[in-house]
């Protein structure tokens, strides 16, 4: 799926569209934890969670009017039988020249609950017309992650056996942000785009928020399972890998406020000419199956 650079002038119609879809897919922090561990992984808790899309910032010479959507984001499984998304974003964009693009993505991913093994299967379409569509799986050994795909066509891809999986991205920043760290970087990959590229991402992980400050008044207002409990301002910044030397400007940017148990509201997605943001309208989570 189609990333735009920081640095360059505001994206066209239909790149933008494209880049609010991806962004999400592979966001580390939607997920919520339970906040167990099984063989030092966090528990991960399965949940239907929608986001409500809209412009909050355009500062490019030719700035976007308008940005309104949806996402529908469902994450079931467990530990022990791999976690699985079904995700669906319906996006509009008004550039203000008469232009109004309208983006449909549907995605799809299965990853193992040890981050052995990725699947991932999306396509995104803007005005009913095809600009991406992504199939393939991923597998890790000691020495490698190889990524085997079939659309857009079939290849193989060997990557670094350091890279990780969205879910496991998710985890590690639960348990950077309880230890008390501010900063994590790590390479992921999420098999957006072609399916062949990699980011390398600098986690920076802000002041603890105690409970009874800065109190939401979205869909997390309520619930019992949020009460009392501590969360952190989380930024992600997202590197092309292999780039040029020296200082190097993100891809793009997301904003979130993580819950210690993992739930993530408050999305800010910086594109460098526009930013766009996430408003949680609605949550529910479901009971984590038991291991058999």
């Amino acid at each position: 799926m189609t990333r735009v650079h920081i640095a360059v002038p505001t994206a066209t119609v239909v790149t933008a569209t494209v880049l609010i879809a991806a962004a999400l897919v592979g966001l580390p922090g939607v997920a919520p934890a339970q906040g167990a561990t099984v063989q030092g992984a966090t528990v991960l808790a399965p949940h239907r969670a929608v986001y409500d899309l809209r412009l909050t910032r355009s500062r490019g010479k030719r700035p976007i009017q308008s940005v309104r959507g949806r996402i529908l984001y469902d994450f079931a499984g467990s530990a022990c039988e791999g976690y699985a998304l079904q995700f669906r974003q319906v996006s509009e964009i008004d550039s203000g020249e008469g232009k109004v693009a309208l983006s449909d993505l549907q995605a799809t991913t299965w990853e193992e609950g040890e981050a052995k093994s990725f699947r991932f299967n999306s396509q995104n379409t803007v005005n009913d017309r095809v600009v991406d569509a992504v199939n393939g799986n991923a597998e890790r050994s000691a020495s490698e992650v190889e990524v085997k795909l079939t659309k857009p066509k079939s290849k193989t891809v060997d990557l670094a056996a350091k890279i990780v999986f969205p879910t496991e991205h998710m985890r590690r920043i639960i348990d950077a942000a309880k230890d008390g760290k501010t900063l994590l970087e790590l390479p992921v990959y999420d098999g957006s785009e072609n399916g062949e590229k990699t980011y390398s991402t600098l986690t920076v992980i802000g002041r603890e928020i105690p409970p009874d400050e800065k109190k939401p008044d979205d869909a997390a207002a309520g619930k019992a399972m949020l009460a009392g409990l501590k969360r952190w301002p989380v930024t992600i910044s997202y590197f092309e890998q292999g780039g040029a030397s020296g200082e190097q400007l993100p891809v793009y940017a997301i904003g979130f406020e993580l819950y210690e148990n993992g739930i993530s509201r408050a999305l800010s997605l910086d594109y460098g000419d526009f930013v766009v943001s996430g408003v949680m309208s609605q949550l529910e989570v479901k009971d984590v199956p038991a291991c058999k």
